[in-house]
């Protein structure tokens, strides 16, 4: 018979890791990673800013083309797709209206391994290996960390079936490996912001932050961390009473 000690634990690191993949779900599948605001979207609705937002749609644009469209345009950057701020009717004959839409484009899977430039945009001045190997890390290592988990879950469904508590170990040393995942992640992203940055500058009139894309993401780590502890606890210490008392009928 399993203690109320071991039996709250395990309920408590379930709960925490289901949240954590939800979390961790909605970061992945959503557009705000990154945003970009500038101080004087006015712009955008002139001749210039018609022809930044139809680069920004080519299939040929580099990344210092939609780069520069991100910036001034209220962009925001996910793992998957891009998106830039635009009036609704965008036509040119049309006049200057307030009314906005969101567009995006997604980046394709040769768009998430293709080489990264140590000159944005600039395909002769050689590959930033840097750059290059963080931004592929950063799109498959979310998929590593929702993948263990849900082998942990599927381990501990099996653990349930045989009635033992001891296969929770298995269970939360997964966990952990998605907790540094997640947080490799996370830093990744970070490092390759920064990074590119420094290639291509904010101007002085736009403003960068990290969305709740992001802010996600980072509570997801922690989450599994807690549920990867709790795991482990319960069947190390239960399986260690059980010996105990094992021993103590034996004697």
């Amino acid at each position: 018979m399993m203690d109320n000690r071991f039996a709250t634990a395990l309920v408590i690191a379930c709960v925490l890791s289901l949240i954590s993949t939800i979390y961790m779900a909605a970061s992945i599948g959503t557009d705000f990673w990154y945003e970009y605001h500038t101080l004087s979207p006015a712009e955008n609705v002139s001749e210039a800013g018609r022809s930044i937002w139809e680069e920004f749609f080519s299939k040929e644009a580099d990344e210092k083309t939609y780069t520069d469209a991100l910036f001034r345009c209220n962009g925001t950057v996910g793992l998957w797709r891009r998106c830039i701020t635009v009036p609704k009717n965008s036509h040119w004959y049309s006049p200057p209206e307030n009314d906005m839409t969101t567009n995006c484009i997604s980046f394709s899977l040769s768009d998430q391994f293709m080489e990264k430039y140590i000159e944005p945009g600039n395909h002769n001045s050689g590959t930033d290996l840097n750059r290059t190997y963080l931004w592929r890390l950063q799109f498959l290592l979310p998929f590593v960390s929702i993948g263990l988990m849900c082998f942990g879950a599927l381990i501990g469904l099996c653990a349930c079936a045989c009635r033992s508590l001891y296969p929770a170990i298995a269970t939360g040393v997964l966990h952990f490996l998605a907790g540094l995942c997640t947080l490799g992640l996370v830093g990744c992203y970070v490092a390759g912001i920064e990074l590119l940055h420094k290639k291509l500058p904010l101007p002085d009139d736009v403003r960068g932050e990290f969305g709740w894309s992001f802010c996600l993401a980072c509570v997801s780590a922690p989450l599994q961390f807690m549920a990867a502890a709790l795991f482990i606890w319960a069947a190390r210490t239960n399986r260690k009473e059980f010996t105990l008392l094992k021993a103590y009928r034996v004697a």
